[in-house]
């Protein structure tokens, strides 16, 4: 594996991804599994190519900005197996592990909306690239339509889905970047942070304390930071489980290449809202029915969640 930058610690999706190669390495004991981290863009190619190289017989690129150097390895090596996290660069040898965040995203805009006190809630991205806005743009629906139900005025700070503007810490490694961007959220009254960052969302979780509850992405924040005490929920995207998958997919078919692809959503469980933790007994009970009734209703289709940067 390949990480992004911000490394296998990330608490985020470099990790839950890692966690992914482990668990099918644990379950099939011809499996052995190593990463190389990226610590800036230009990494990407030679890392890949590194583990071309080594002959890999499957390599796991992480992240939408991998998109154009995996490609471009992958066409030069095709008959080596790649596969890769929030991107589909349709080409026969790279399998595609991609996300319907925004379902699950949507309802935590709704949690949000009617745990805030102050009526206005705040999110940031790490960079203004579909697998963070994906979230954001889930976020913003899921507030609209709590506004829409209760007659209410909750105001989003930090992105507008319309425009596709917002704020933008420019990192996903820089905790003194997600401190400023949740300060600056805070000082608008936000009492909900939804930071879709990466590791720099640990500067908004750190400094939270008792000013504003946090709303992680990717994997549990309860269970895989140092913060859970102030995480109400988090917008989780299994990439653990569908990394596992393909990897042990491509594990017993050696010698050929997996078709398809894999893409979580609400009904198969590869998007989720965590459980509420220590805020469980915070949230009132109305609201968490209200929030299972709508993910019913989107696994149902009877709601379509809908982002331009969701999947094709």
């Amino acid at each position: 594996m390949v990480t992004d930058t911000g490394g296998i610690d990330d608490h985020s999706f470099n990790a839950s991804t890692w966690a992914g190669m482990e668990a099918a390495k644990a379950a099939n004991s011809a499996i052995k599994t190593s990463n190389v981290a990226s610590n800036a863009l230009t990494d990407y190619e030679p890392n890949l190519t590194n583990l071309v190289n080594k002959n890999c017989d499957y390599i796991q690129a992480v992240g939408g900005l991998m998109t154009e150097a995996t490609a471009k390895v992958a066409k030069a090596n095709t008959a080596k197996q790649f596969a890769i996290v929030d991107s589909n660069p349709g080409l026969p040898n790279v399998y595609p592990l991609e996300f319907e965040t925004q379902e699950a995203a949507y309802l935590a805009g709704y949690l949000a909306a009617g745990f805030s006190k102050t009526g206005k809630v705040g999110t940031y991205g790490g960079l203004p690239i579909a697998p963070v806005t994906i979230f954001m743009d889930g976020f913003a629906d899921g507030i609209k339509k709590y506004n829409e139900v209760k007659g209410k005025n909750v105001q989003l700070l930090g992105w507008d889905k319309a425009t596709q503007k917002g704020l933008f810490a420019n990192t996903f490694t820089d905790q003194t970047a997600g401190k400023k961007q949740s300060d600056t959220l805070v000082a608008q009254g936000a009492d909900v942070i939804f930071p879709v960052a990466g590791g720099t969302g640990l500067g908004t979780a750190a400094n939270a304390g008792t000013k504003y509850a946090v709303i992680w992405v990717d994997a549990d924040g309860f269970a895989t930071t140092p913060y859970g005490s102030v995480m109400l929920t988090t917008v989780v995207k299994n990439m653990t489980d569908g990394v596992k998958e393909a990897l042990g997919k491509a594990a017993t078919q050696k010698g050929t290449l997996l078709t398809g692809g894999f893409k979580g959503t609400l009904a198969n469980k590869g998007v989720s809202l965590a459980p509420y933790h220590d805020f469980d007994s915070k949230i009132d009970a109305g609201l968490k029915a209200e929030v299972e009734a709508l993910k019913a209703d989107i696994i149902s289709g009877k709601i379509k969640v809908e982002s331009p940067s969701q999947p094709k």
